[in-house]
């Protein structure tokens, strides 16, 4: 999962880029980078690391322009190398960077397409630079020294017929403008807004609502799957539909875990979303279990707060913060390496005794992943005290890989893949364990757009929303992101990037 994020003002805009980027930081952790354009010249920073230690005021400095575009990354493929950071840039036509949420699922056909027919050499394993050259060879096929809107949404239209899987697409043009575009399926989220300035208008792009919000943009509303926007150096925006045959399939995933609560996502308040998952669990409670003995709810920060409190409302008991955070340390879930994940646990949390001791205490969480964080939970919960430890998840089990653009481990890695709930109960050693049906989490989300008829929930129902999803296609991901295999590509990695320093 990426954070994405493009901006055409009247004023540099590395600031605004910088400040979004920050808002955007929970979506990815590995790196994190900036382009900008003036006069016709671009000036990138990009490495390993959170925004505030990749930008320092000298680089600030160097950043100049009105027009840029930002991303903050974590790896799909499971490994960190500087030589993927993004944004991407390829000289020709014209100069396109480009930044990219996501994942193409036919990326290795892709590649062969760009070498043998395009002639075009890919120089990392990332799909957003094959991306990047899919998107810059349709524009140069058009064979025009000056392109227009309407040669721009072409474009859009030739990537949507070559590319499969999720995506959401920042790419600056130079001497033109942004452009932004969403897969046919609408699967990874994209927002824009606008104001106007003492000299004109300006426009940005984002993944989240909340990064709009934060830089003083107006919110105008999500980029709909399939379509292009367009902001031209003027500011003047243009929007134009450039699939055939688009639908909206939001990844239901966001809602769960990665967006801030303070966005909306296709219409849909992630805040709301999540006071309705502890609805259902409560509901789910009294009609399963109506004479429970749960003393206290208590929630694993920060995501689960949300449906741990209106579940604890609903239920009628005890709603209580056990759980203190270490705020400087990254999001378990999307640390590459087993190793790293069990470490960060207890640096993560620690638990308040008082909370806990002699208690029956009910757990909730977003959802169960690979357990390493849910069982070392629940042993800390016992170890401050804790008569019985319940735990309930406000997802349905994880049984399946995610293939656009969520760095799910391997199937085997997942707790529950091929798992009865009451084994994965017994794996992470609580004494209870309610997962969240997906019906009711498909219906706290809808509830907030009732025209979003189908969410992408595959990591749950295994169904994948494009075709191209086949058990020799999943195979191959299952070698791709084992721990074992990123393990190793992140020792080859480390030797690039200490060759690079050197």
């Amino acid at each position: 999962m990426c954070g994405i994020i493009g901006v055409v003002g009247r004023s540099a805009v590395n600031q605004t880029l910088y400040d979004g980027l920050t808002v955007l930081q929970h979506r990815g952790q590995d790196a994190a980078g900036i382009i900008t354009c003036e006069g016709g010249r671009l000036y990138l920073r990009k490495s390993n690391g959170l925004v505030r230690d990749v930008f320092h005021t000298r680089h600030m400095l160097r950043l100049r322009g009105n027009m840029g575009i930002g991303h903050v990354r974590y790896p799909t493929a499971g490994c960190s190398s500087s030589a993927e950071a993004q944004p991407f840039y390829v000289n020709s036509p014209f100069g396109i960077s480009l930044a990219h949420n996501g994942n193409l699922t036919n990326a290795d056909e892709l590649k062969r397409e760009l070498f043998e027919e395009d002639l075009r050499h890919i120089n990392t394993s990332s799909d957003s630079e094959v991306l990047l050259n899919v998107f810059a060879h349709e524009l140069q096929a058009l064979g025009k020294l000056r392109i227009n809107a309407q040669d721009i949404f072409q474009a859009v239209a030739r990537v949507h017929q070559r590319c499969r899987g999720g995506y959401a697409v920042v790419a600056m043009i130079t001497g033109y403008g942004i452009v932004a575009f969403r897969d046919p399926n609408g699967i990874r989220p994209l927002t824009f807004g606008c104001r106007q300035s003492d000299e004109g208008p300006e426009c940005m792009v984002a993944s989240e609502s909340v990064a709009i919000d934060a830089a003083g943009f107006d919110l105008i509303r999500d980029v709909e799957a399939g379509e292009a926007v367009y902001i031209d150096m003027d500011g003047v925006l243009h929007t134009q539909q450039c699939a055939r045959h688009a639908q909206t399939n939001p990844c239901i995933f966001e809602h769960v875990y990665f967006a801030r609560p303070d966005s909306i996502m296709d219409g849909v308040s992630v805040y709301k979303a999540r006071l309705r998952m502890g609805e259902k669990l409560a509901q789910k409670i009294l009609r399963i279990w109506p004479d429970h003995d749960i003393d206290v709810v208590i929630p694993i920060p920060d995501t689960s707060r949300t449906s741990g409190l209106q579940m604890a409302n609903e239920l009628g008991v005890l709603y209580r913060e056990g759980f203190i955070k270490n705020r400087y340390i990254g999001r378990t879930f999307i640390m590459p390496g087993q190793k790293q994940r069990k470490k960060s646990v207890r640096q993560k949390l620690n638990a308040i005794d008082l909370e806990f001791r002699g208690k029956n205490v009910m757990l909730v969480d977003d959802s169960i992943v690979r357990g390493t964080t849910s069982k070392q939970i629940i042993q800390m919960a016992r170890d401050a005290g804790a008569k019985k430890v319940y735990f309930a998840s406000a997802a349905p089990p994880v049984r399946f890989p995610n293939v656009y653009g969520i760095d799910m481990p391997s199937a085997s890695e997942l707790i529950a893949h091929d798992r009865t709930e009451e084994e994965v109960c017994e794996a992470i050693g609580a004494d209870r364990l309610i997962f969240q049906d997906l019906d009711d989490l498909v219906a706290s989300v809808r509830r907030g757009n009732k025209n979003i008829t189908e969410f992408d929930t595959s990591v749950f129902s295994g169904e994948y929303v494009t075709a191209d999803v086949t058990t020799q296609y999943l195979y191959q991901l299952e070698l791709l992101r084992a721990d074992s295999a990123k393990n190793e590509r992140e020792q080859d990695n480390a030797a690039i990037d200490m060759q690079n320093t050197d």
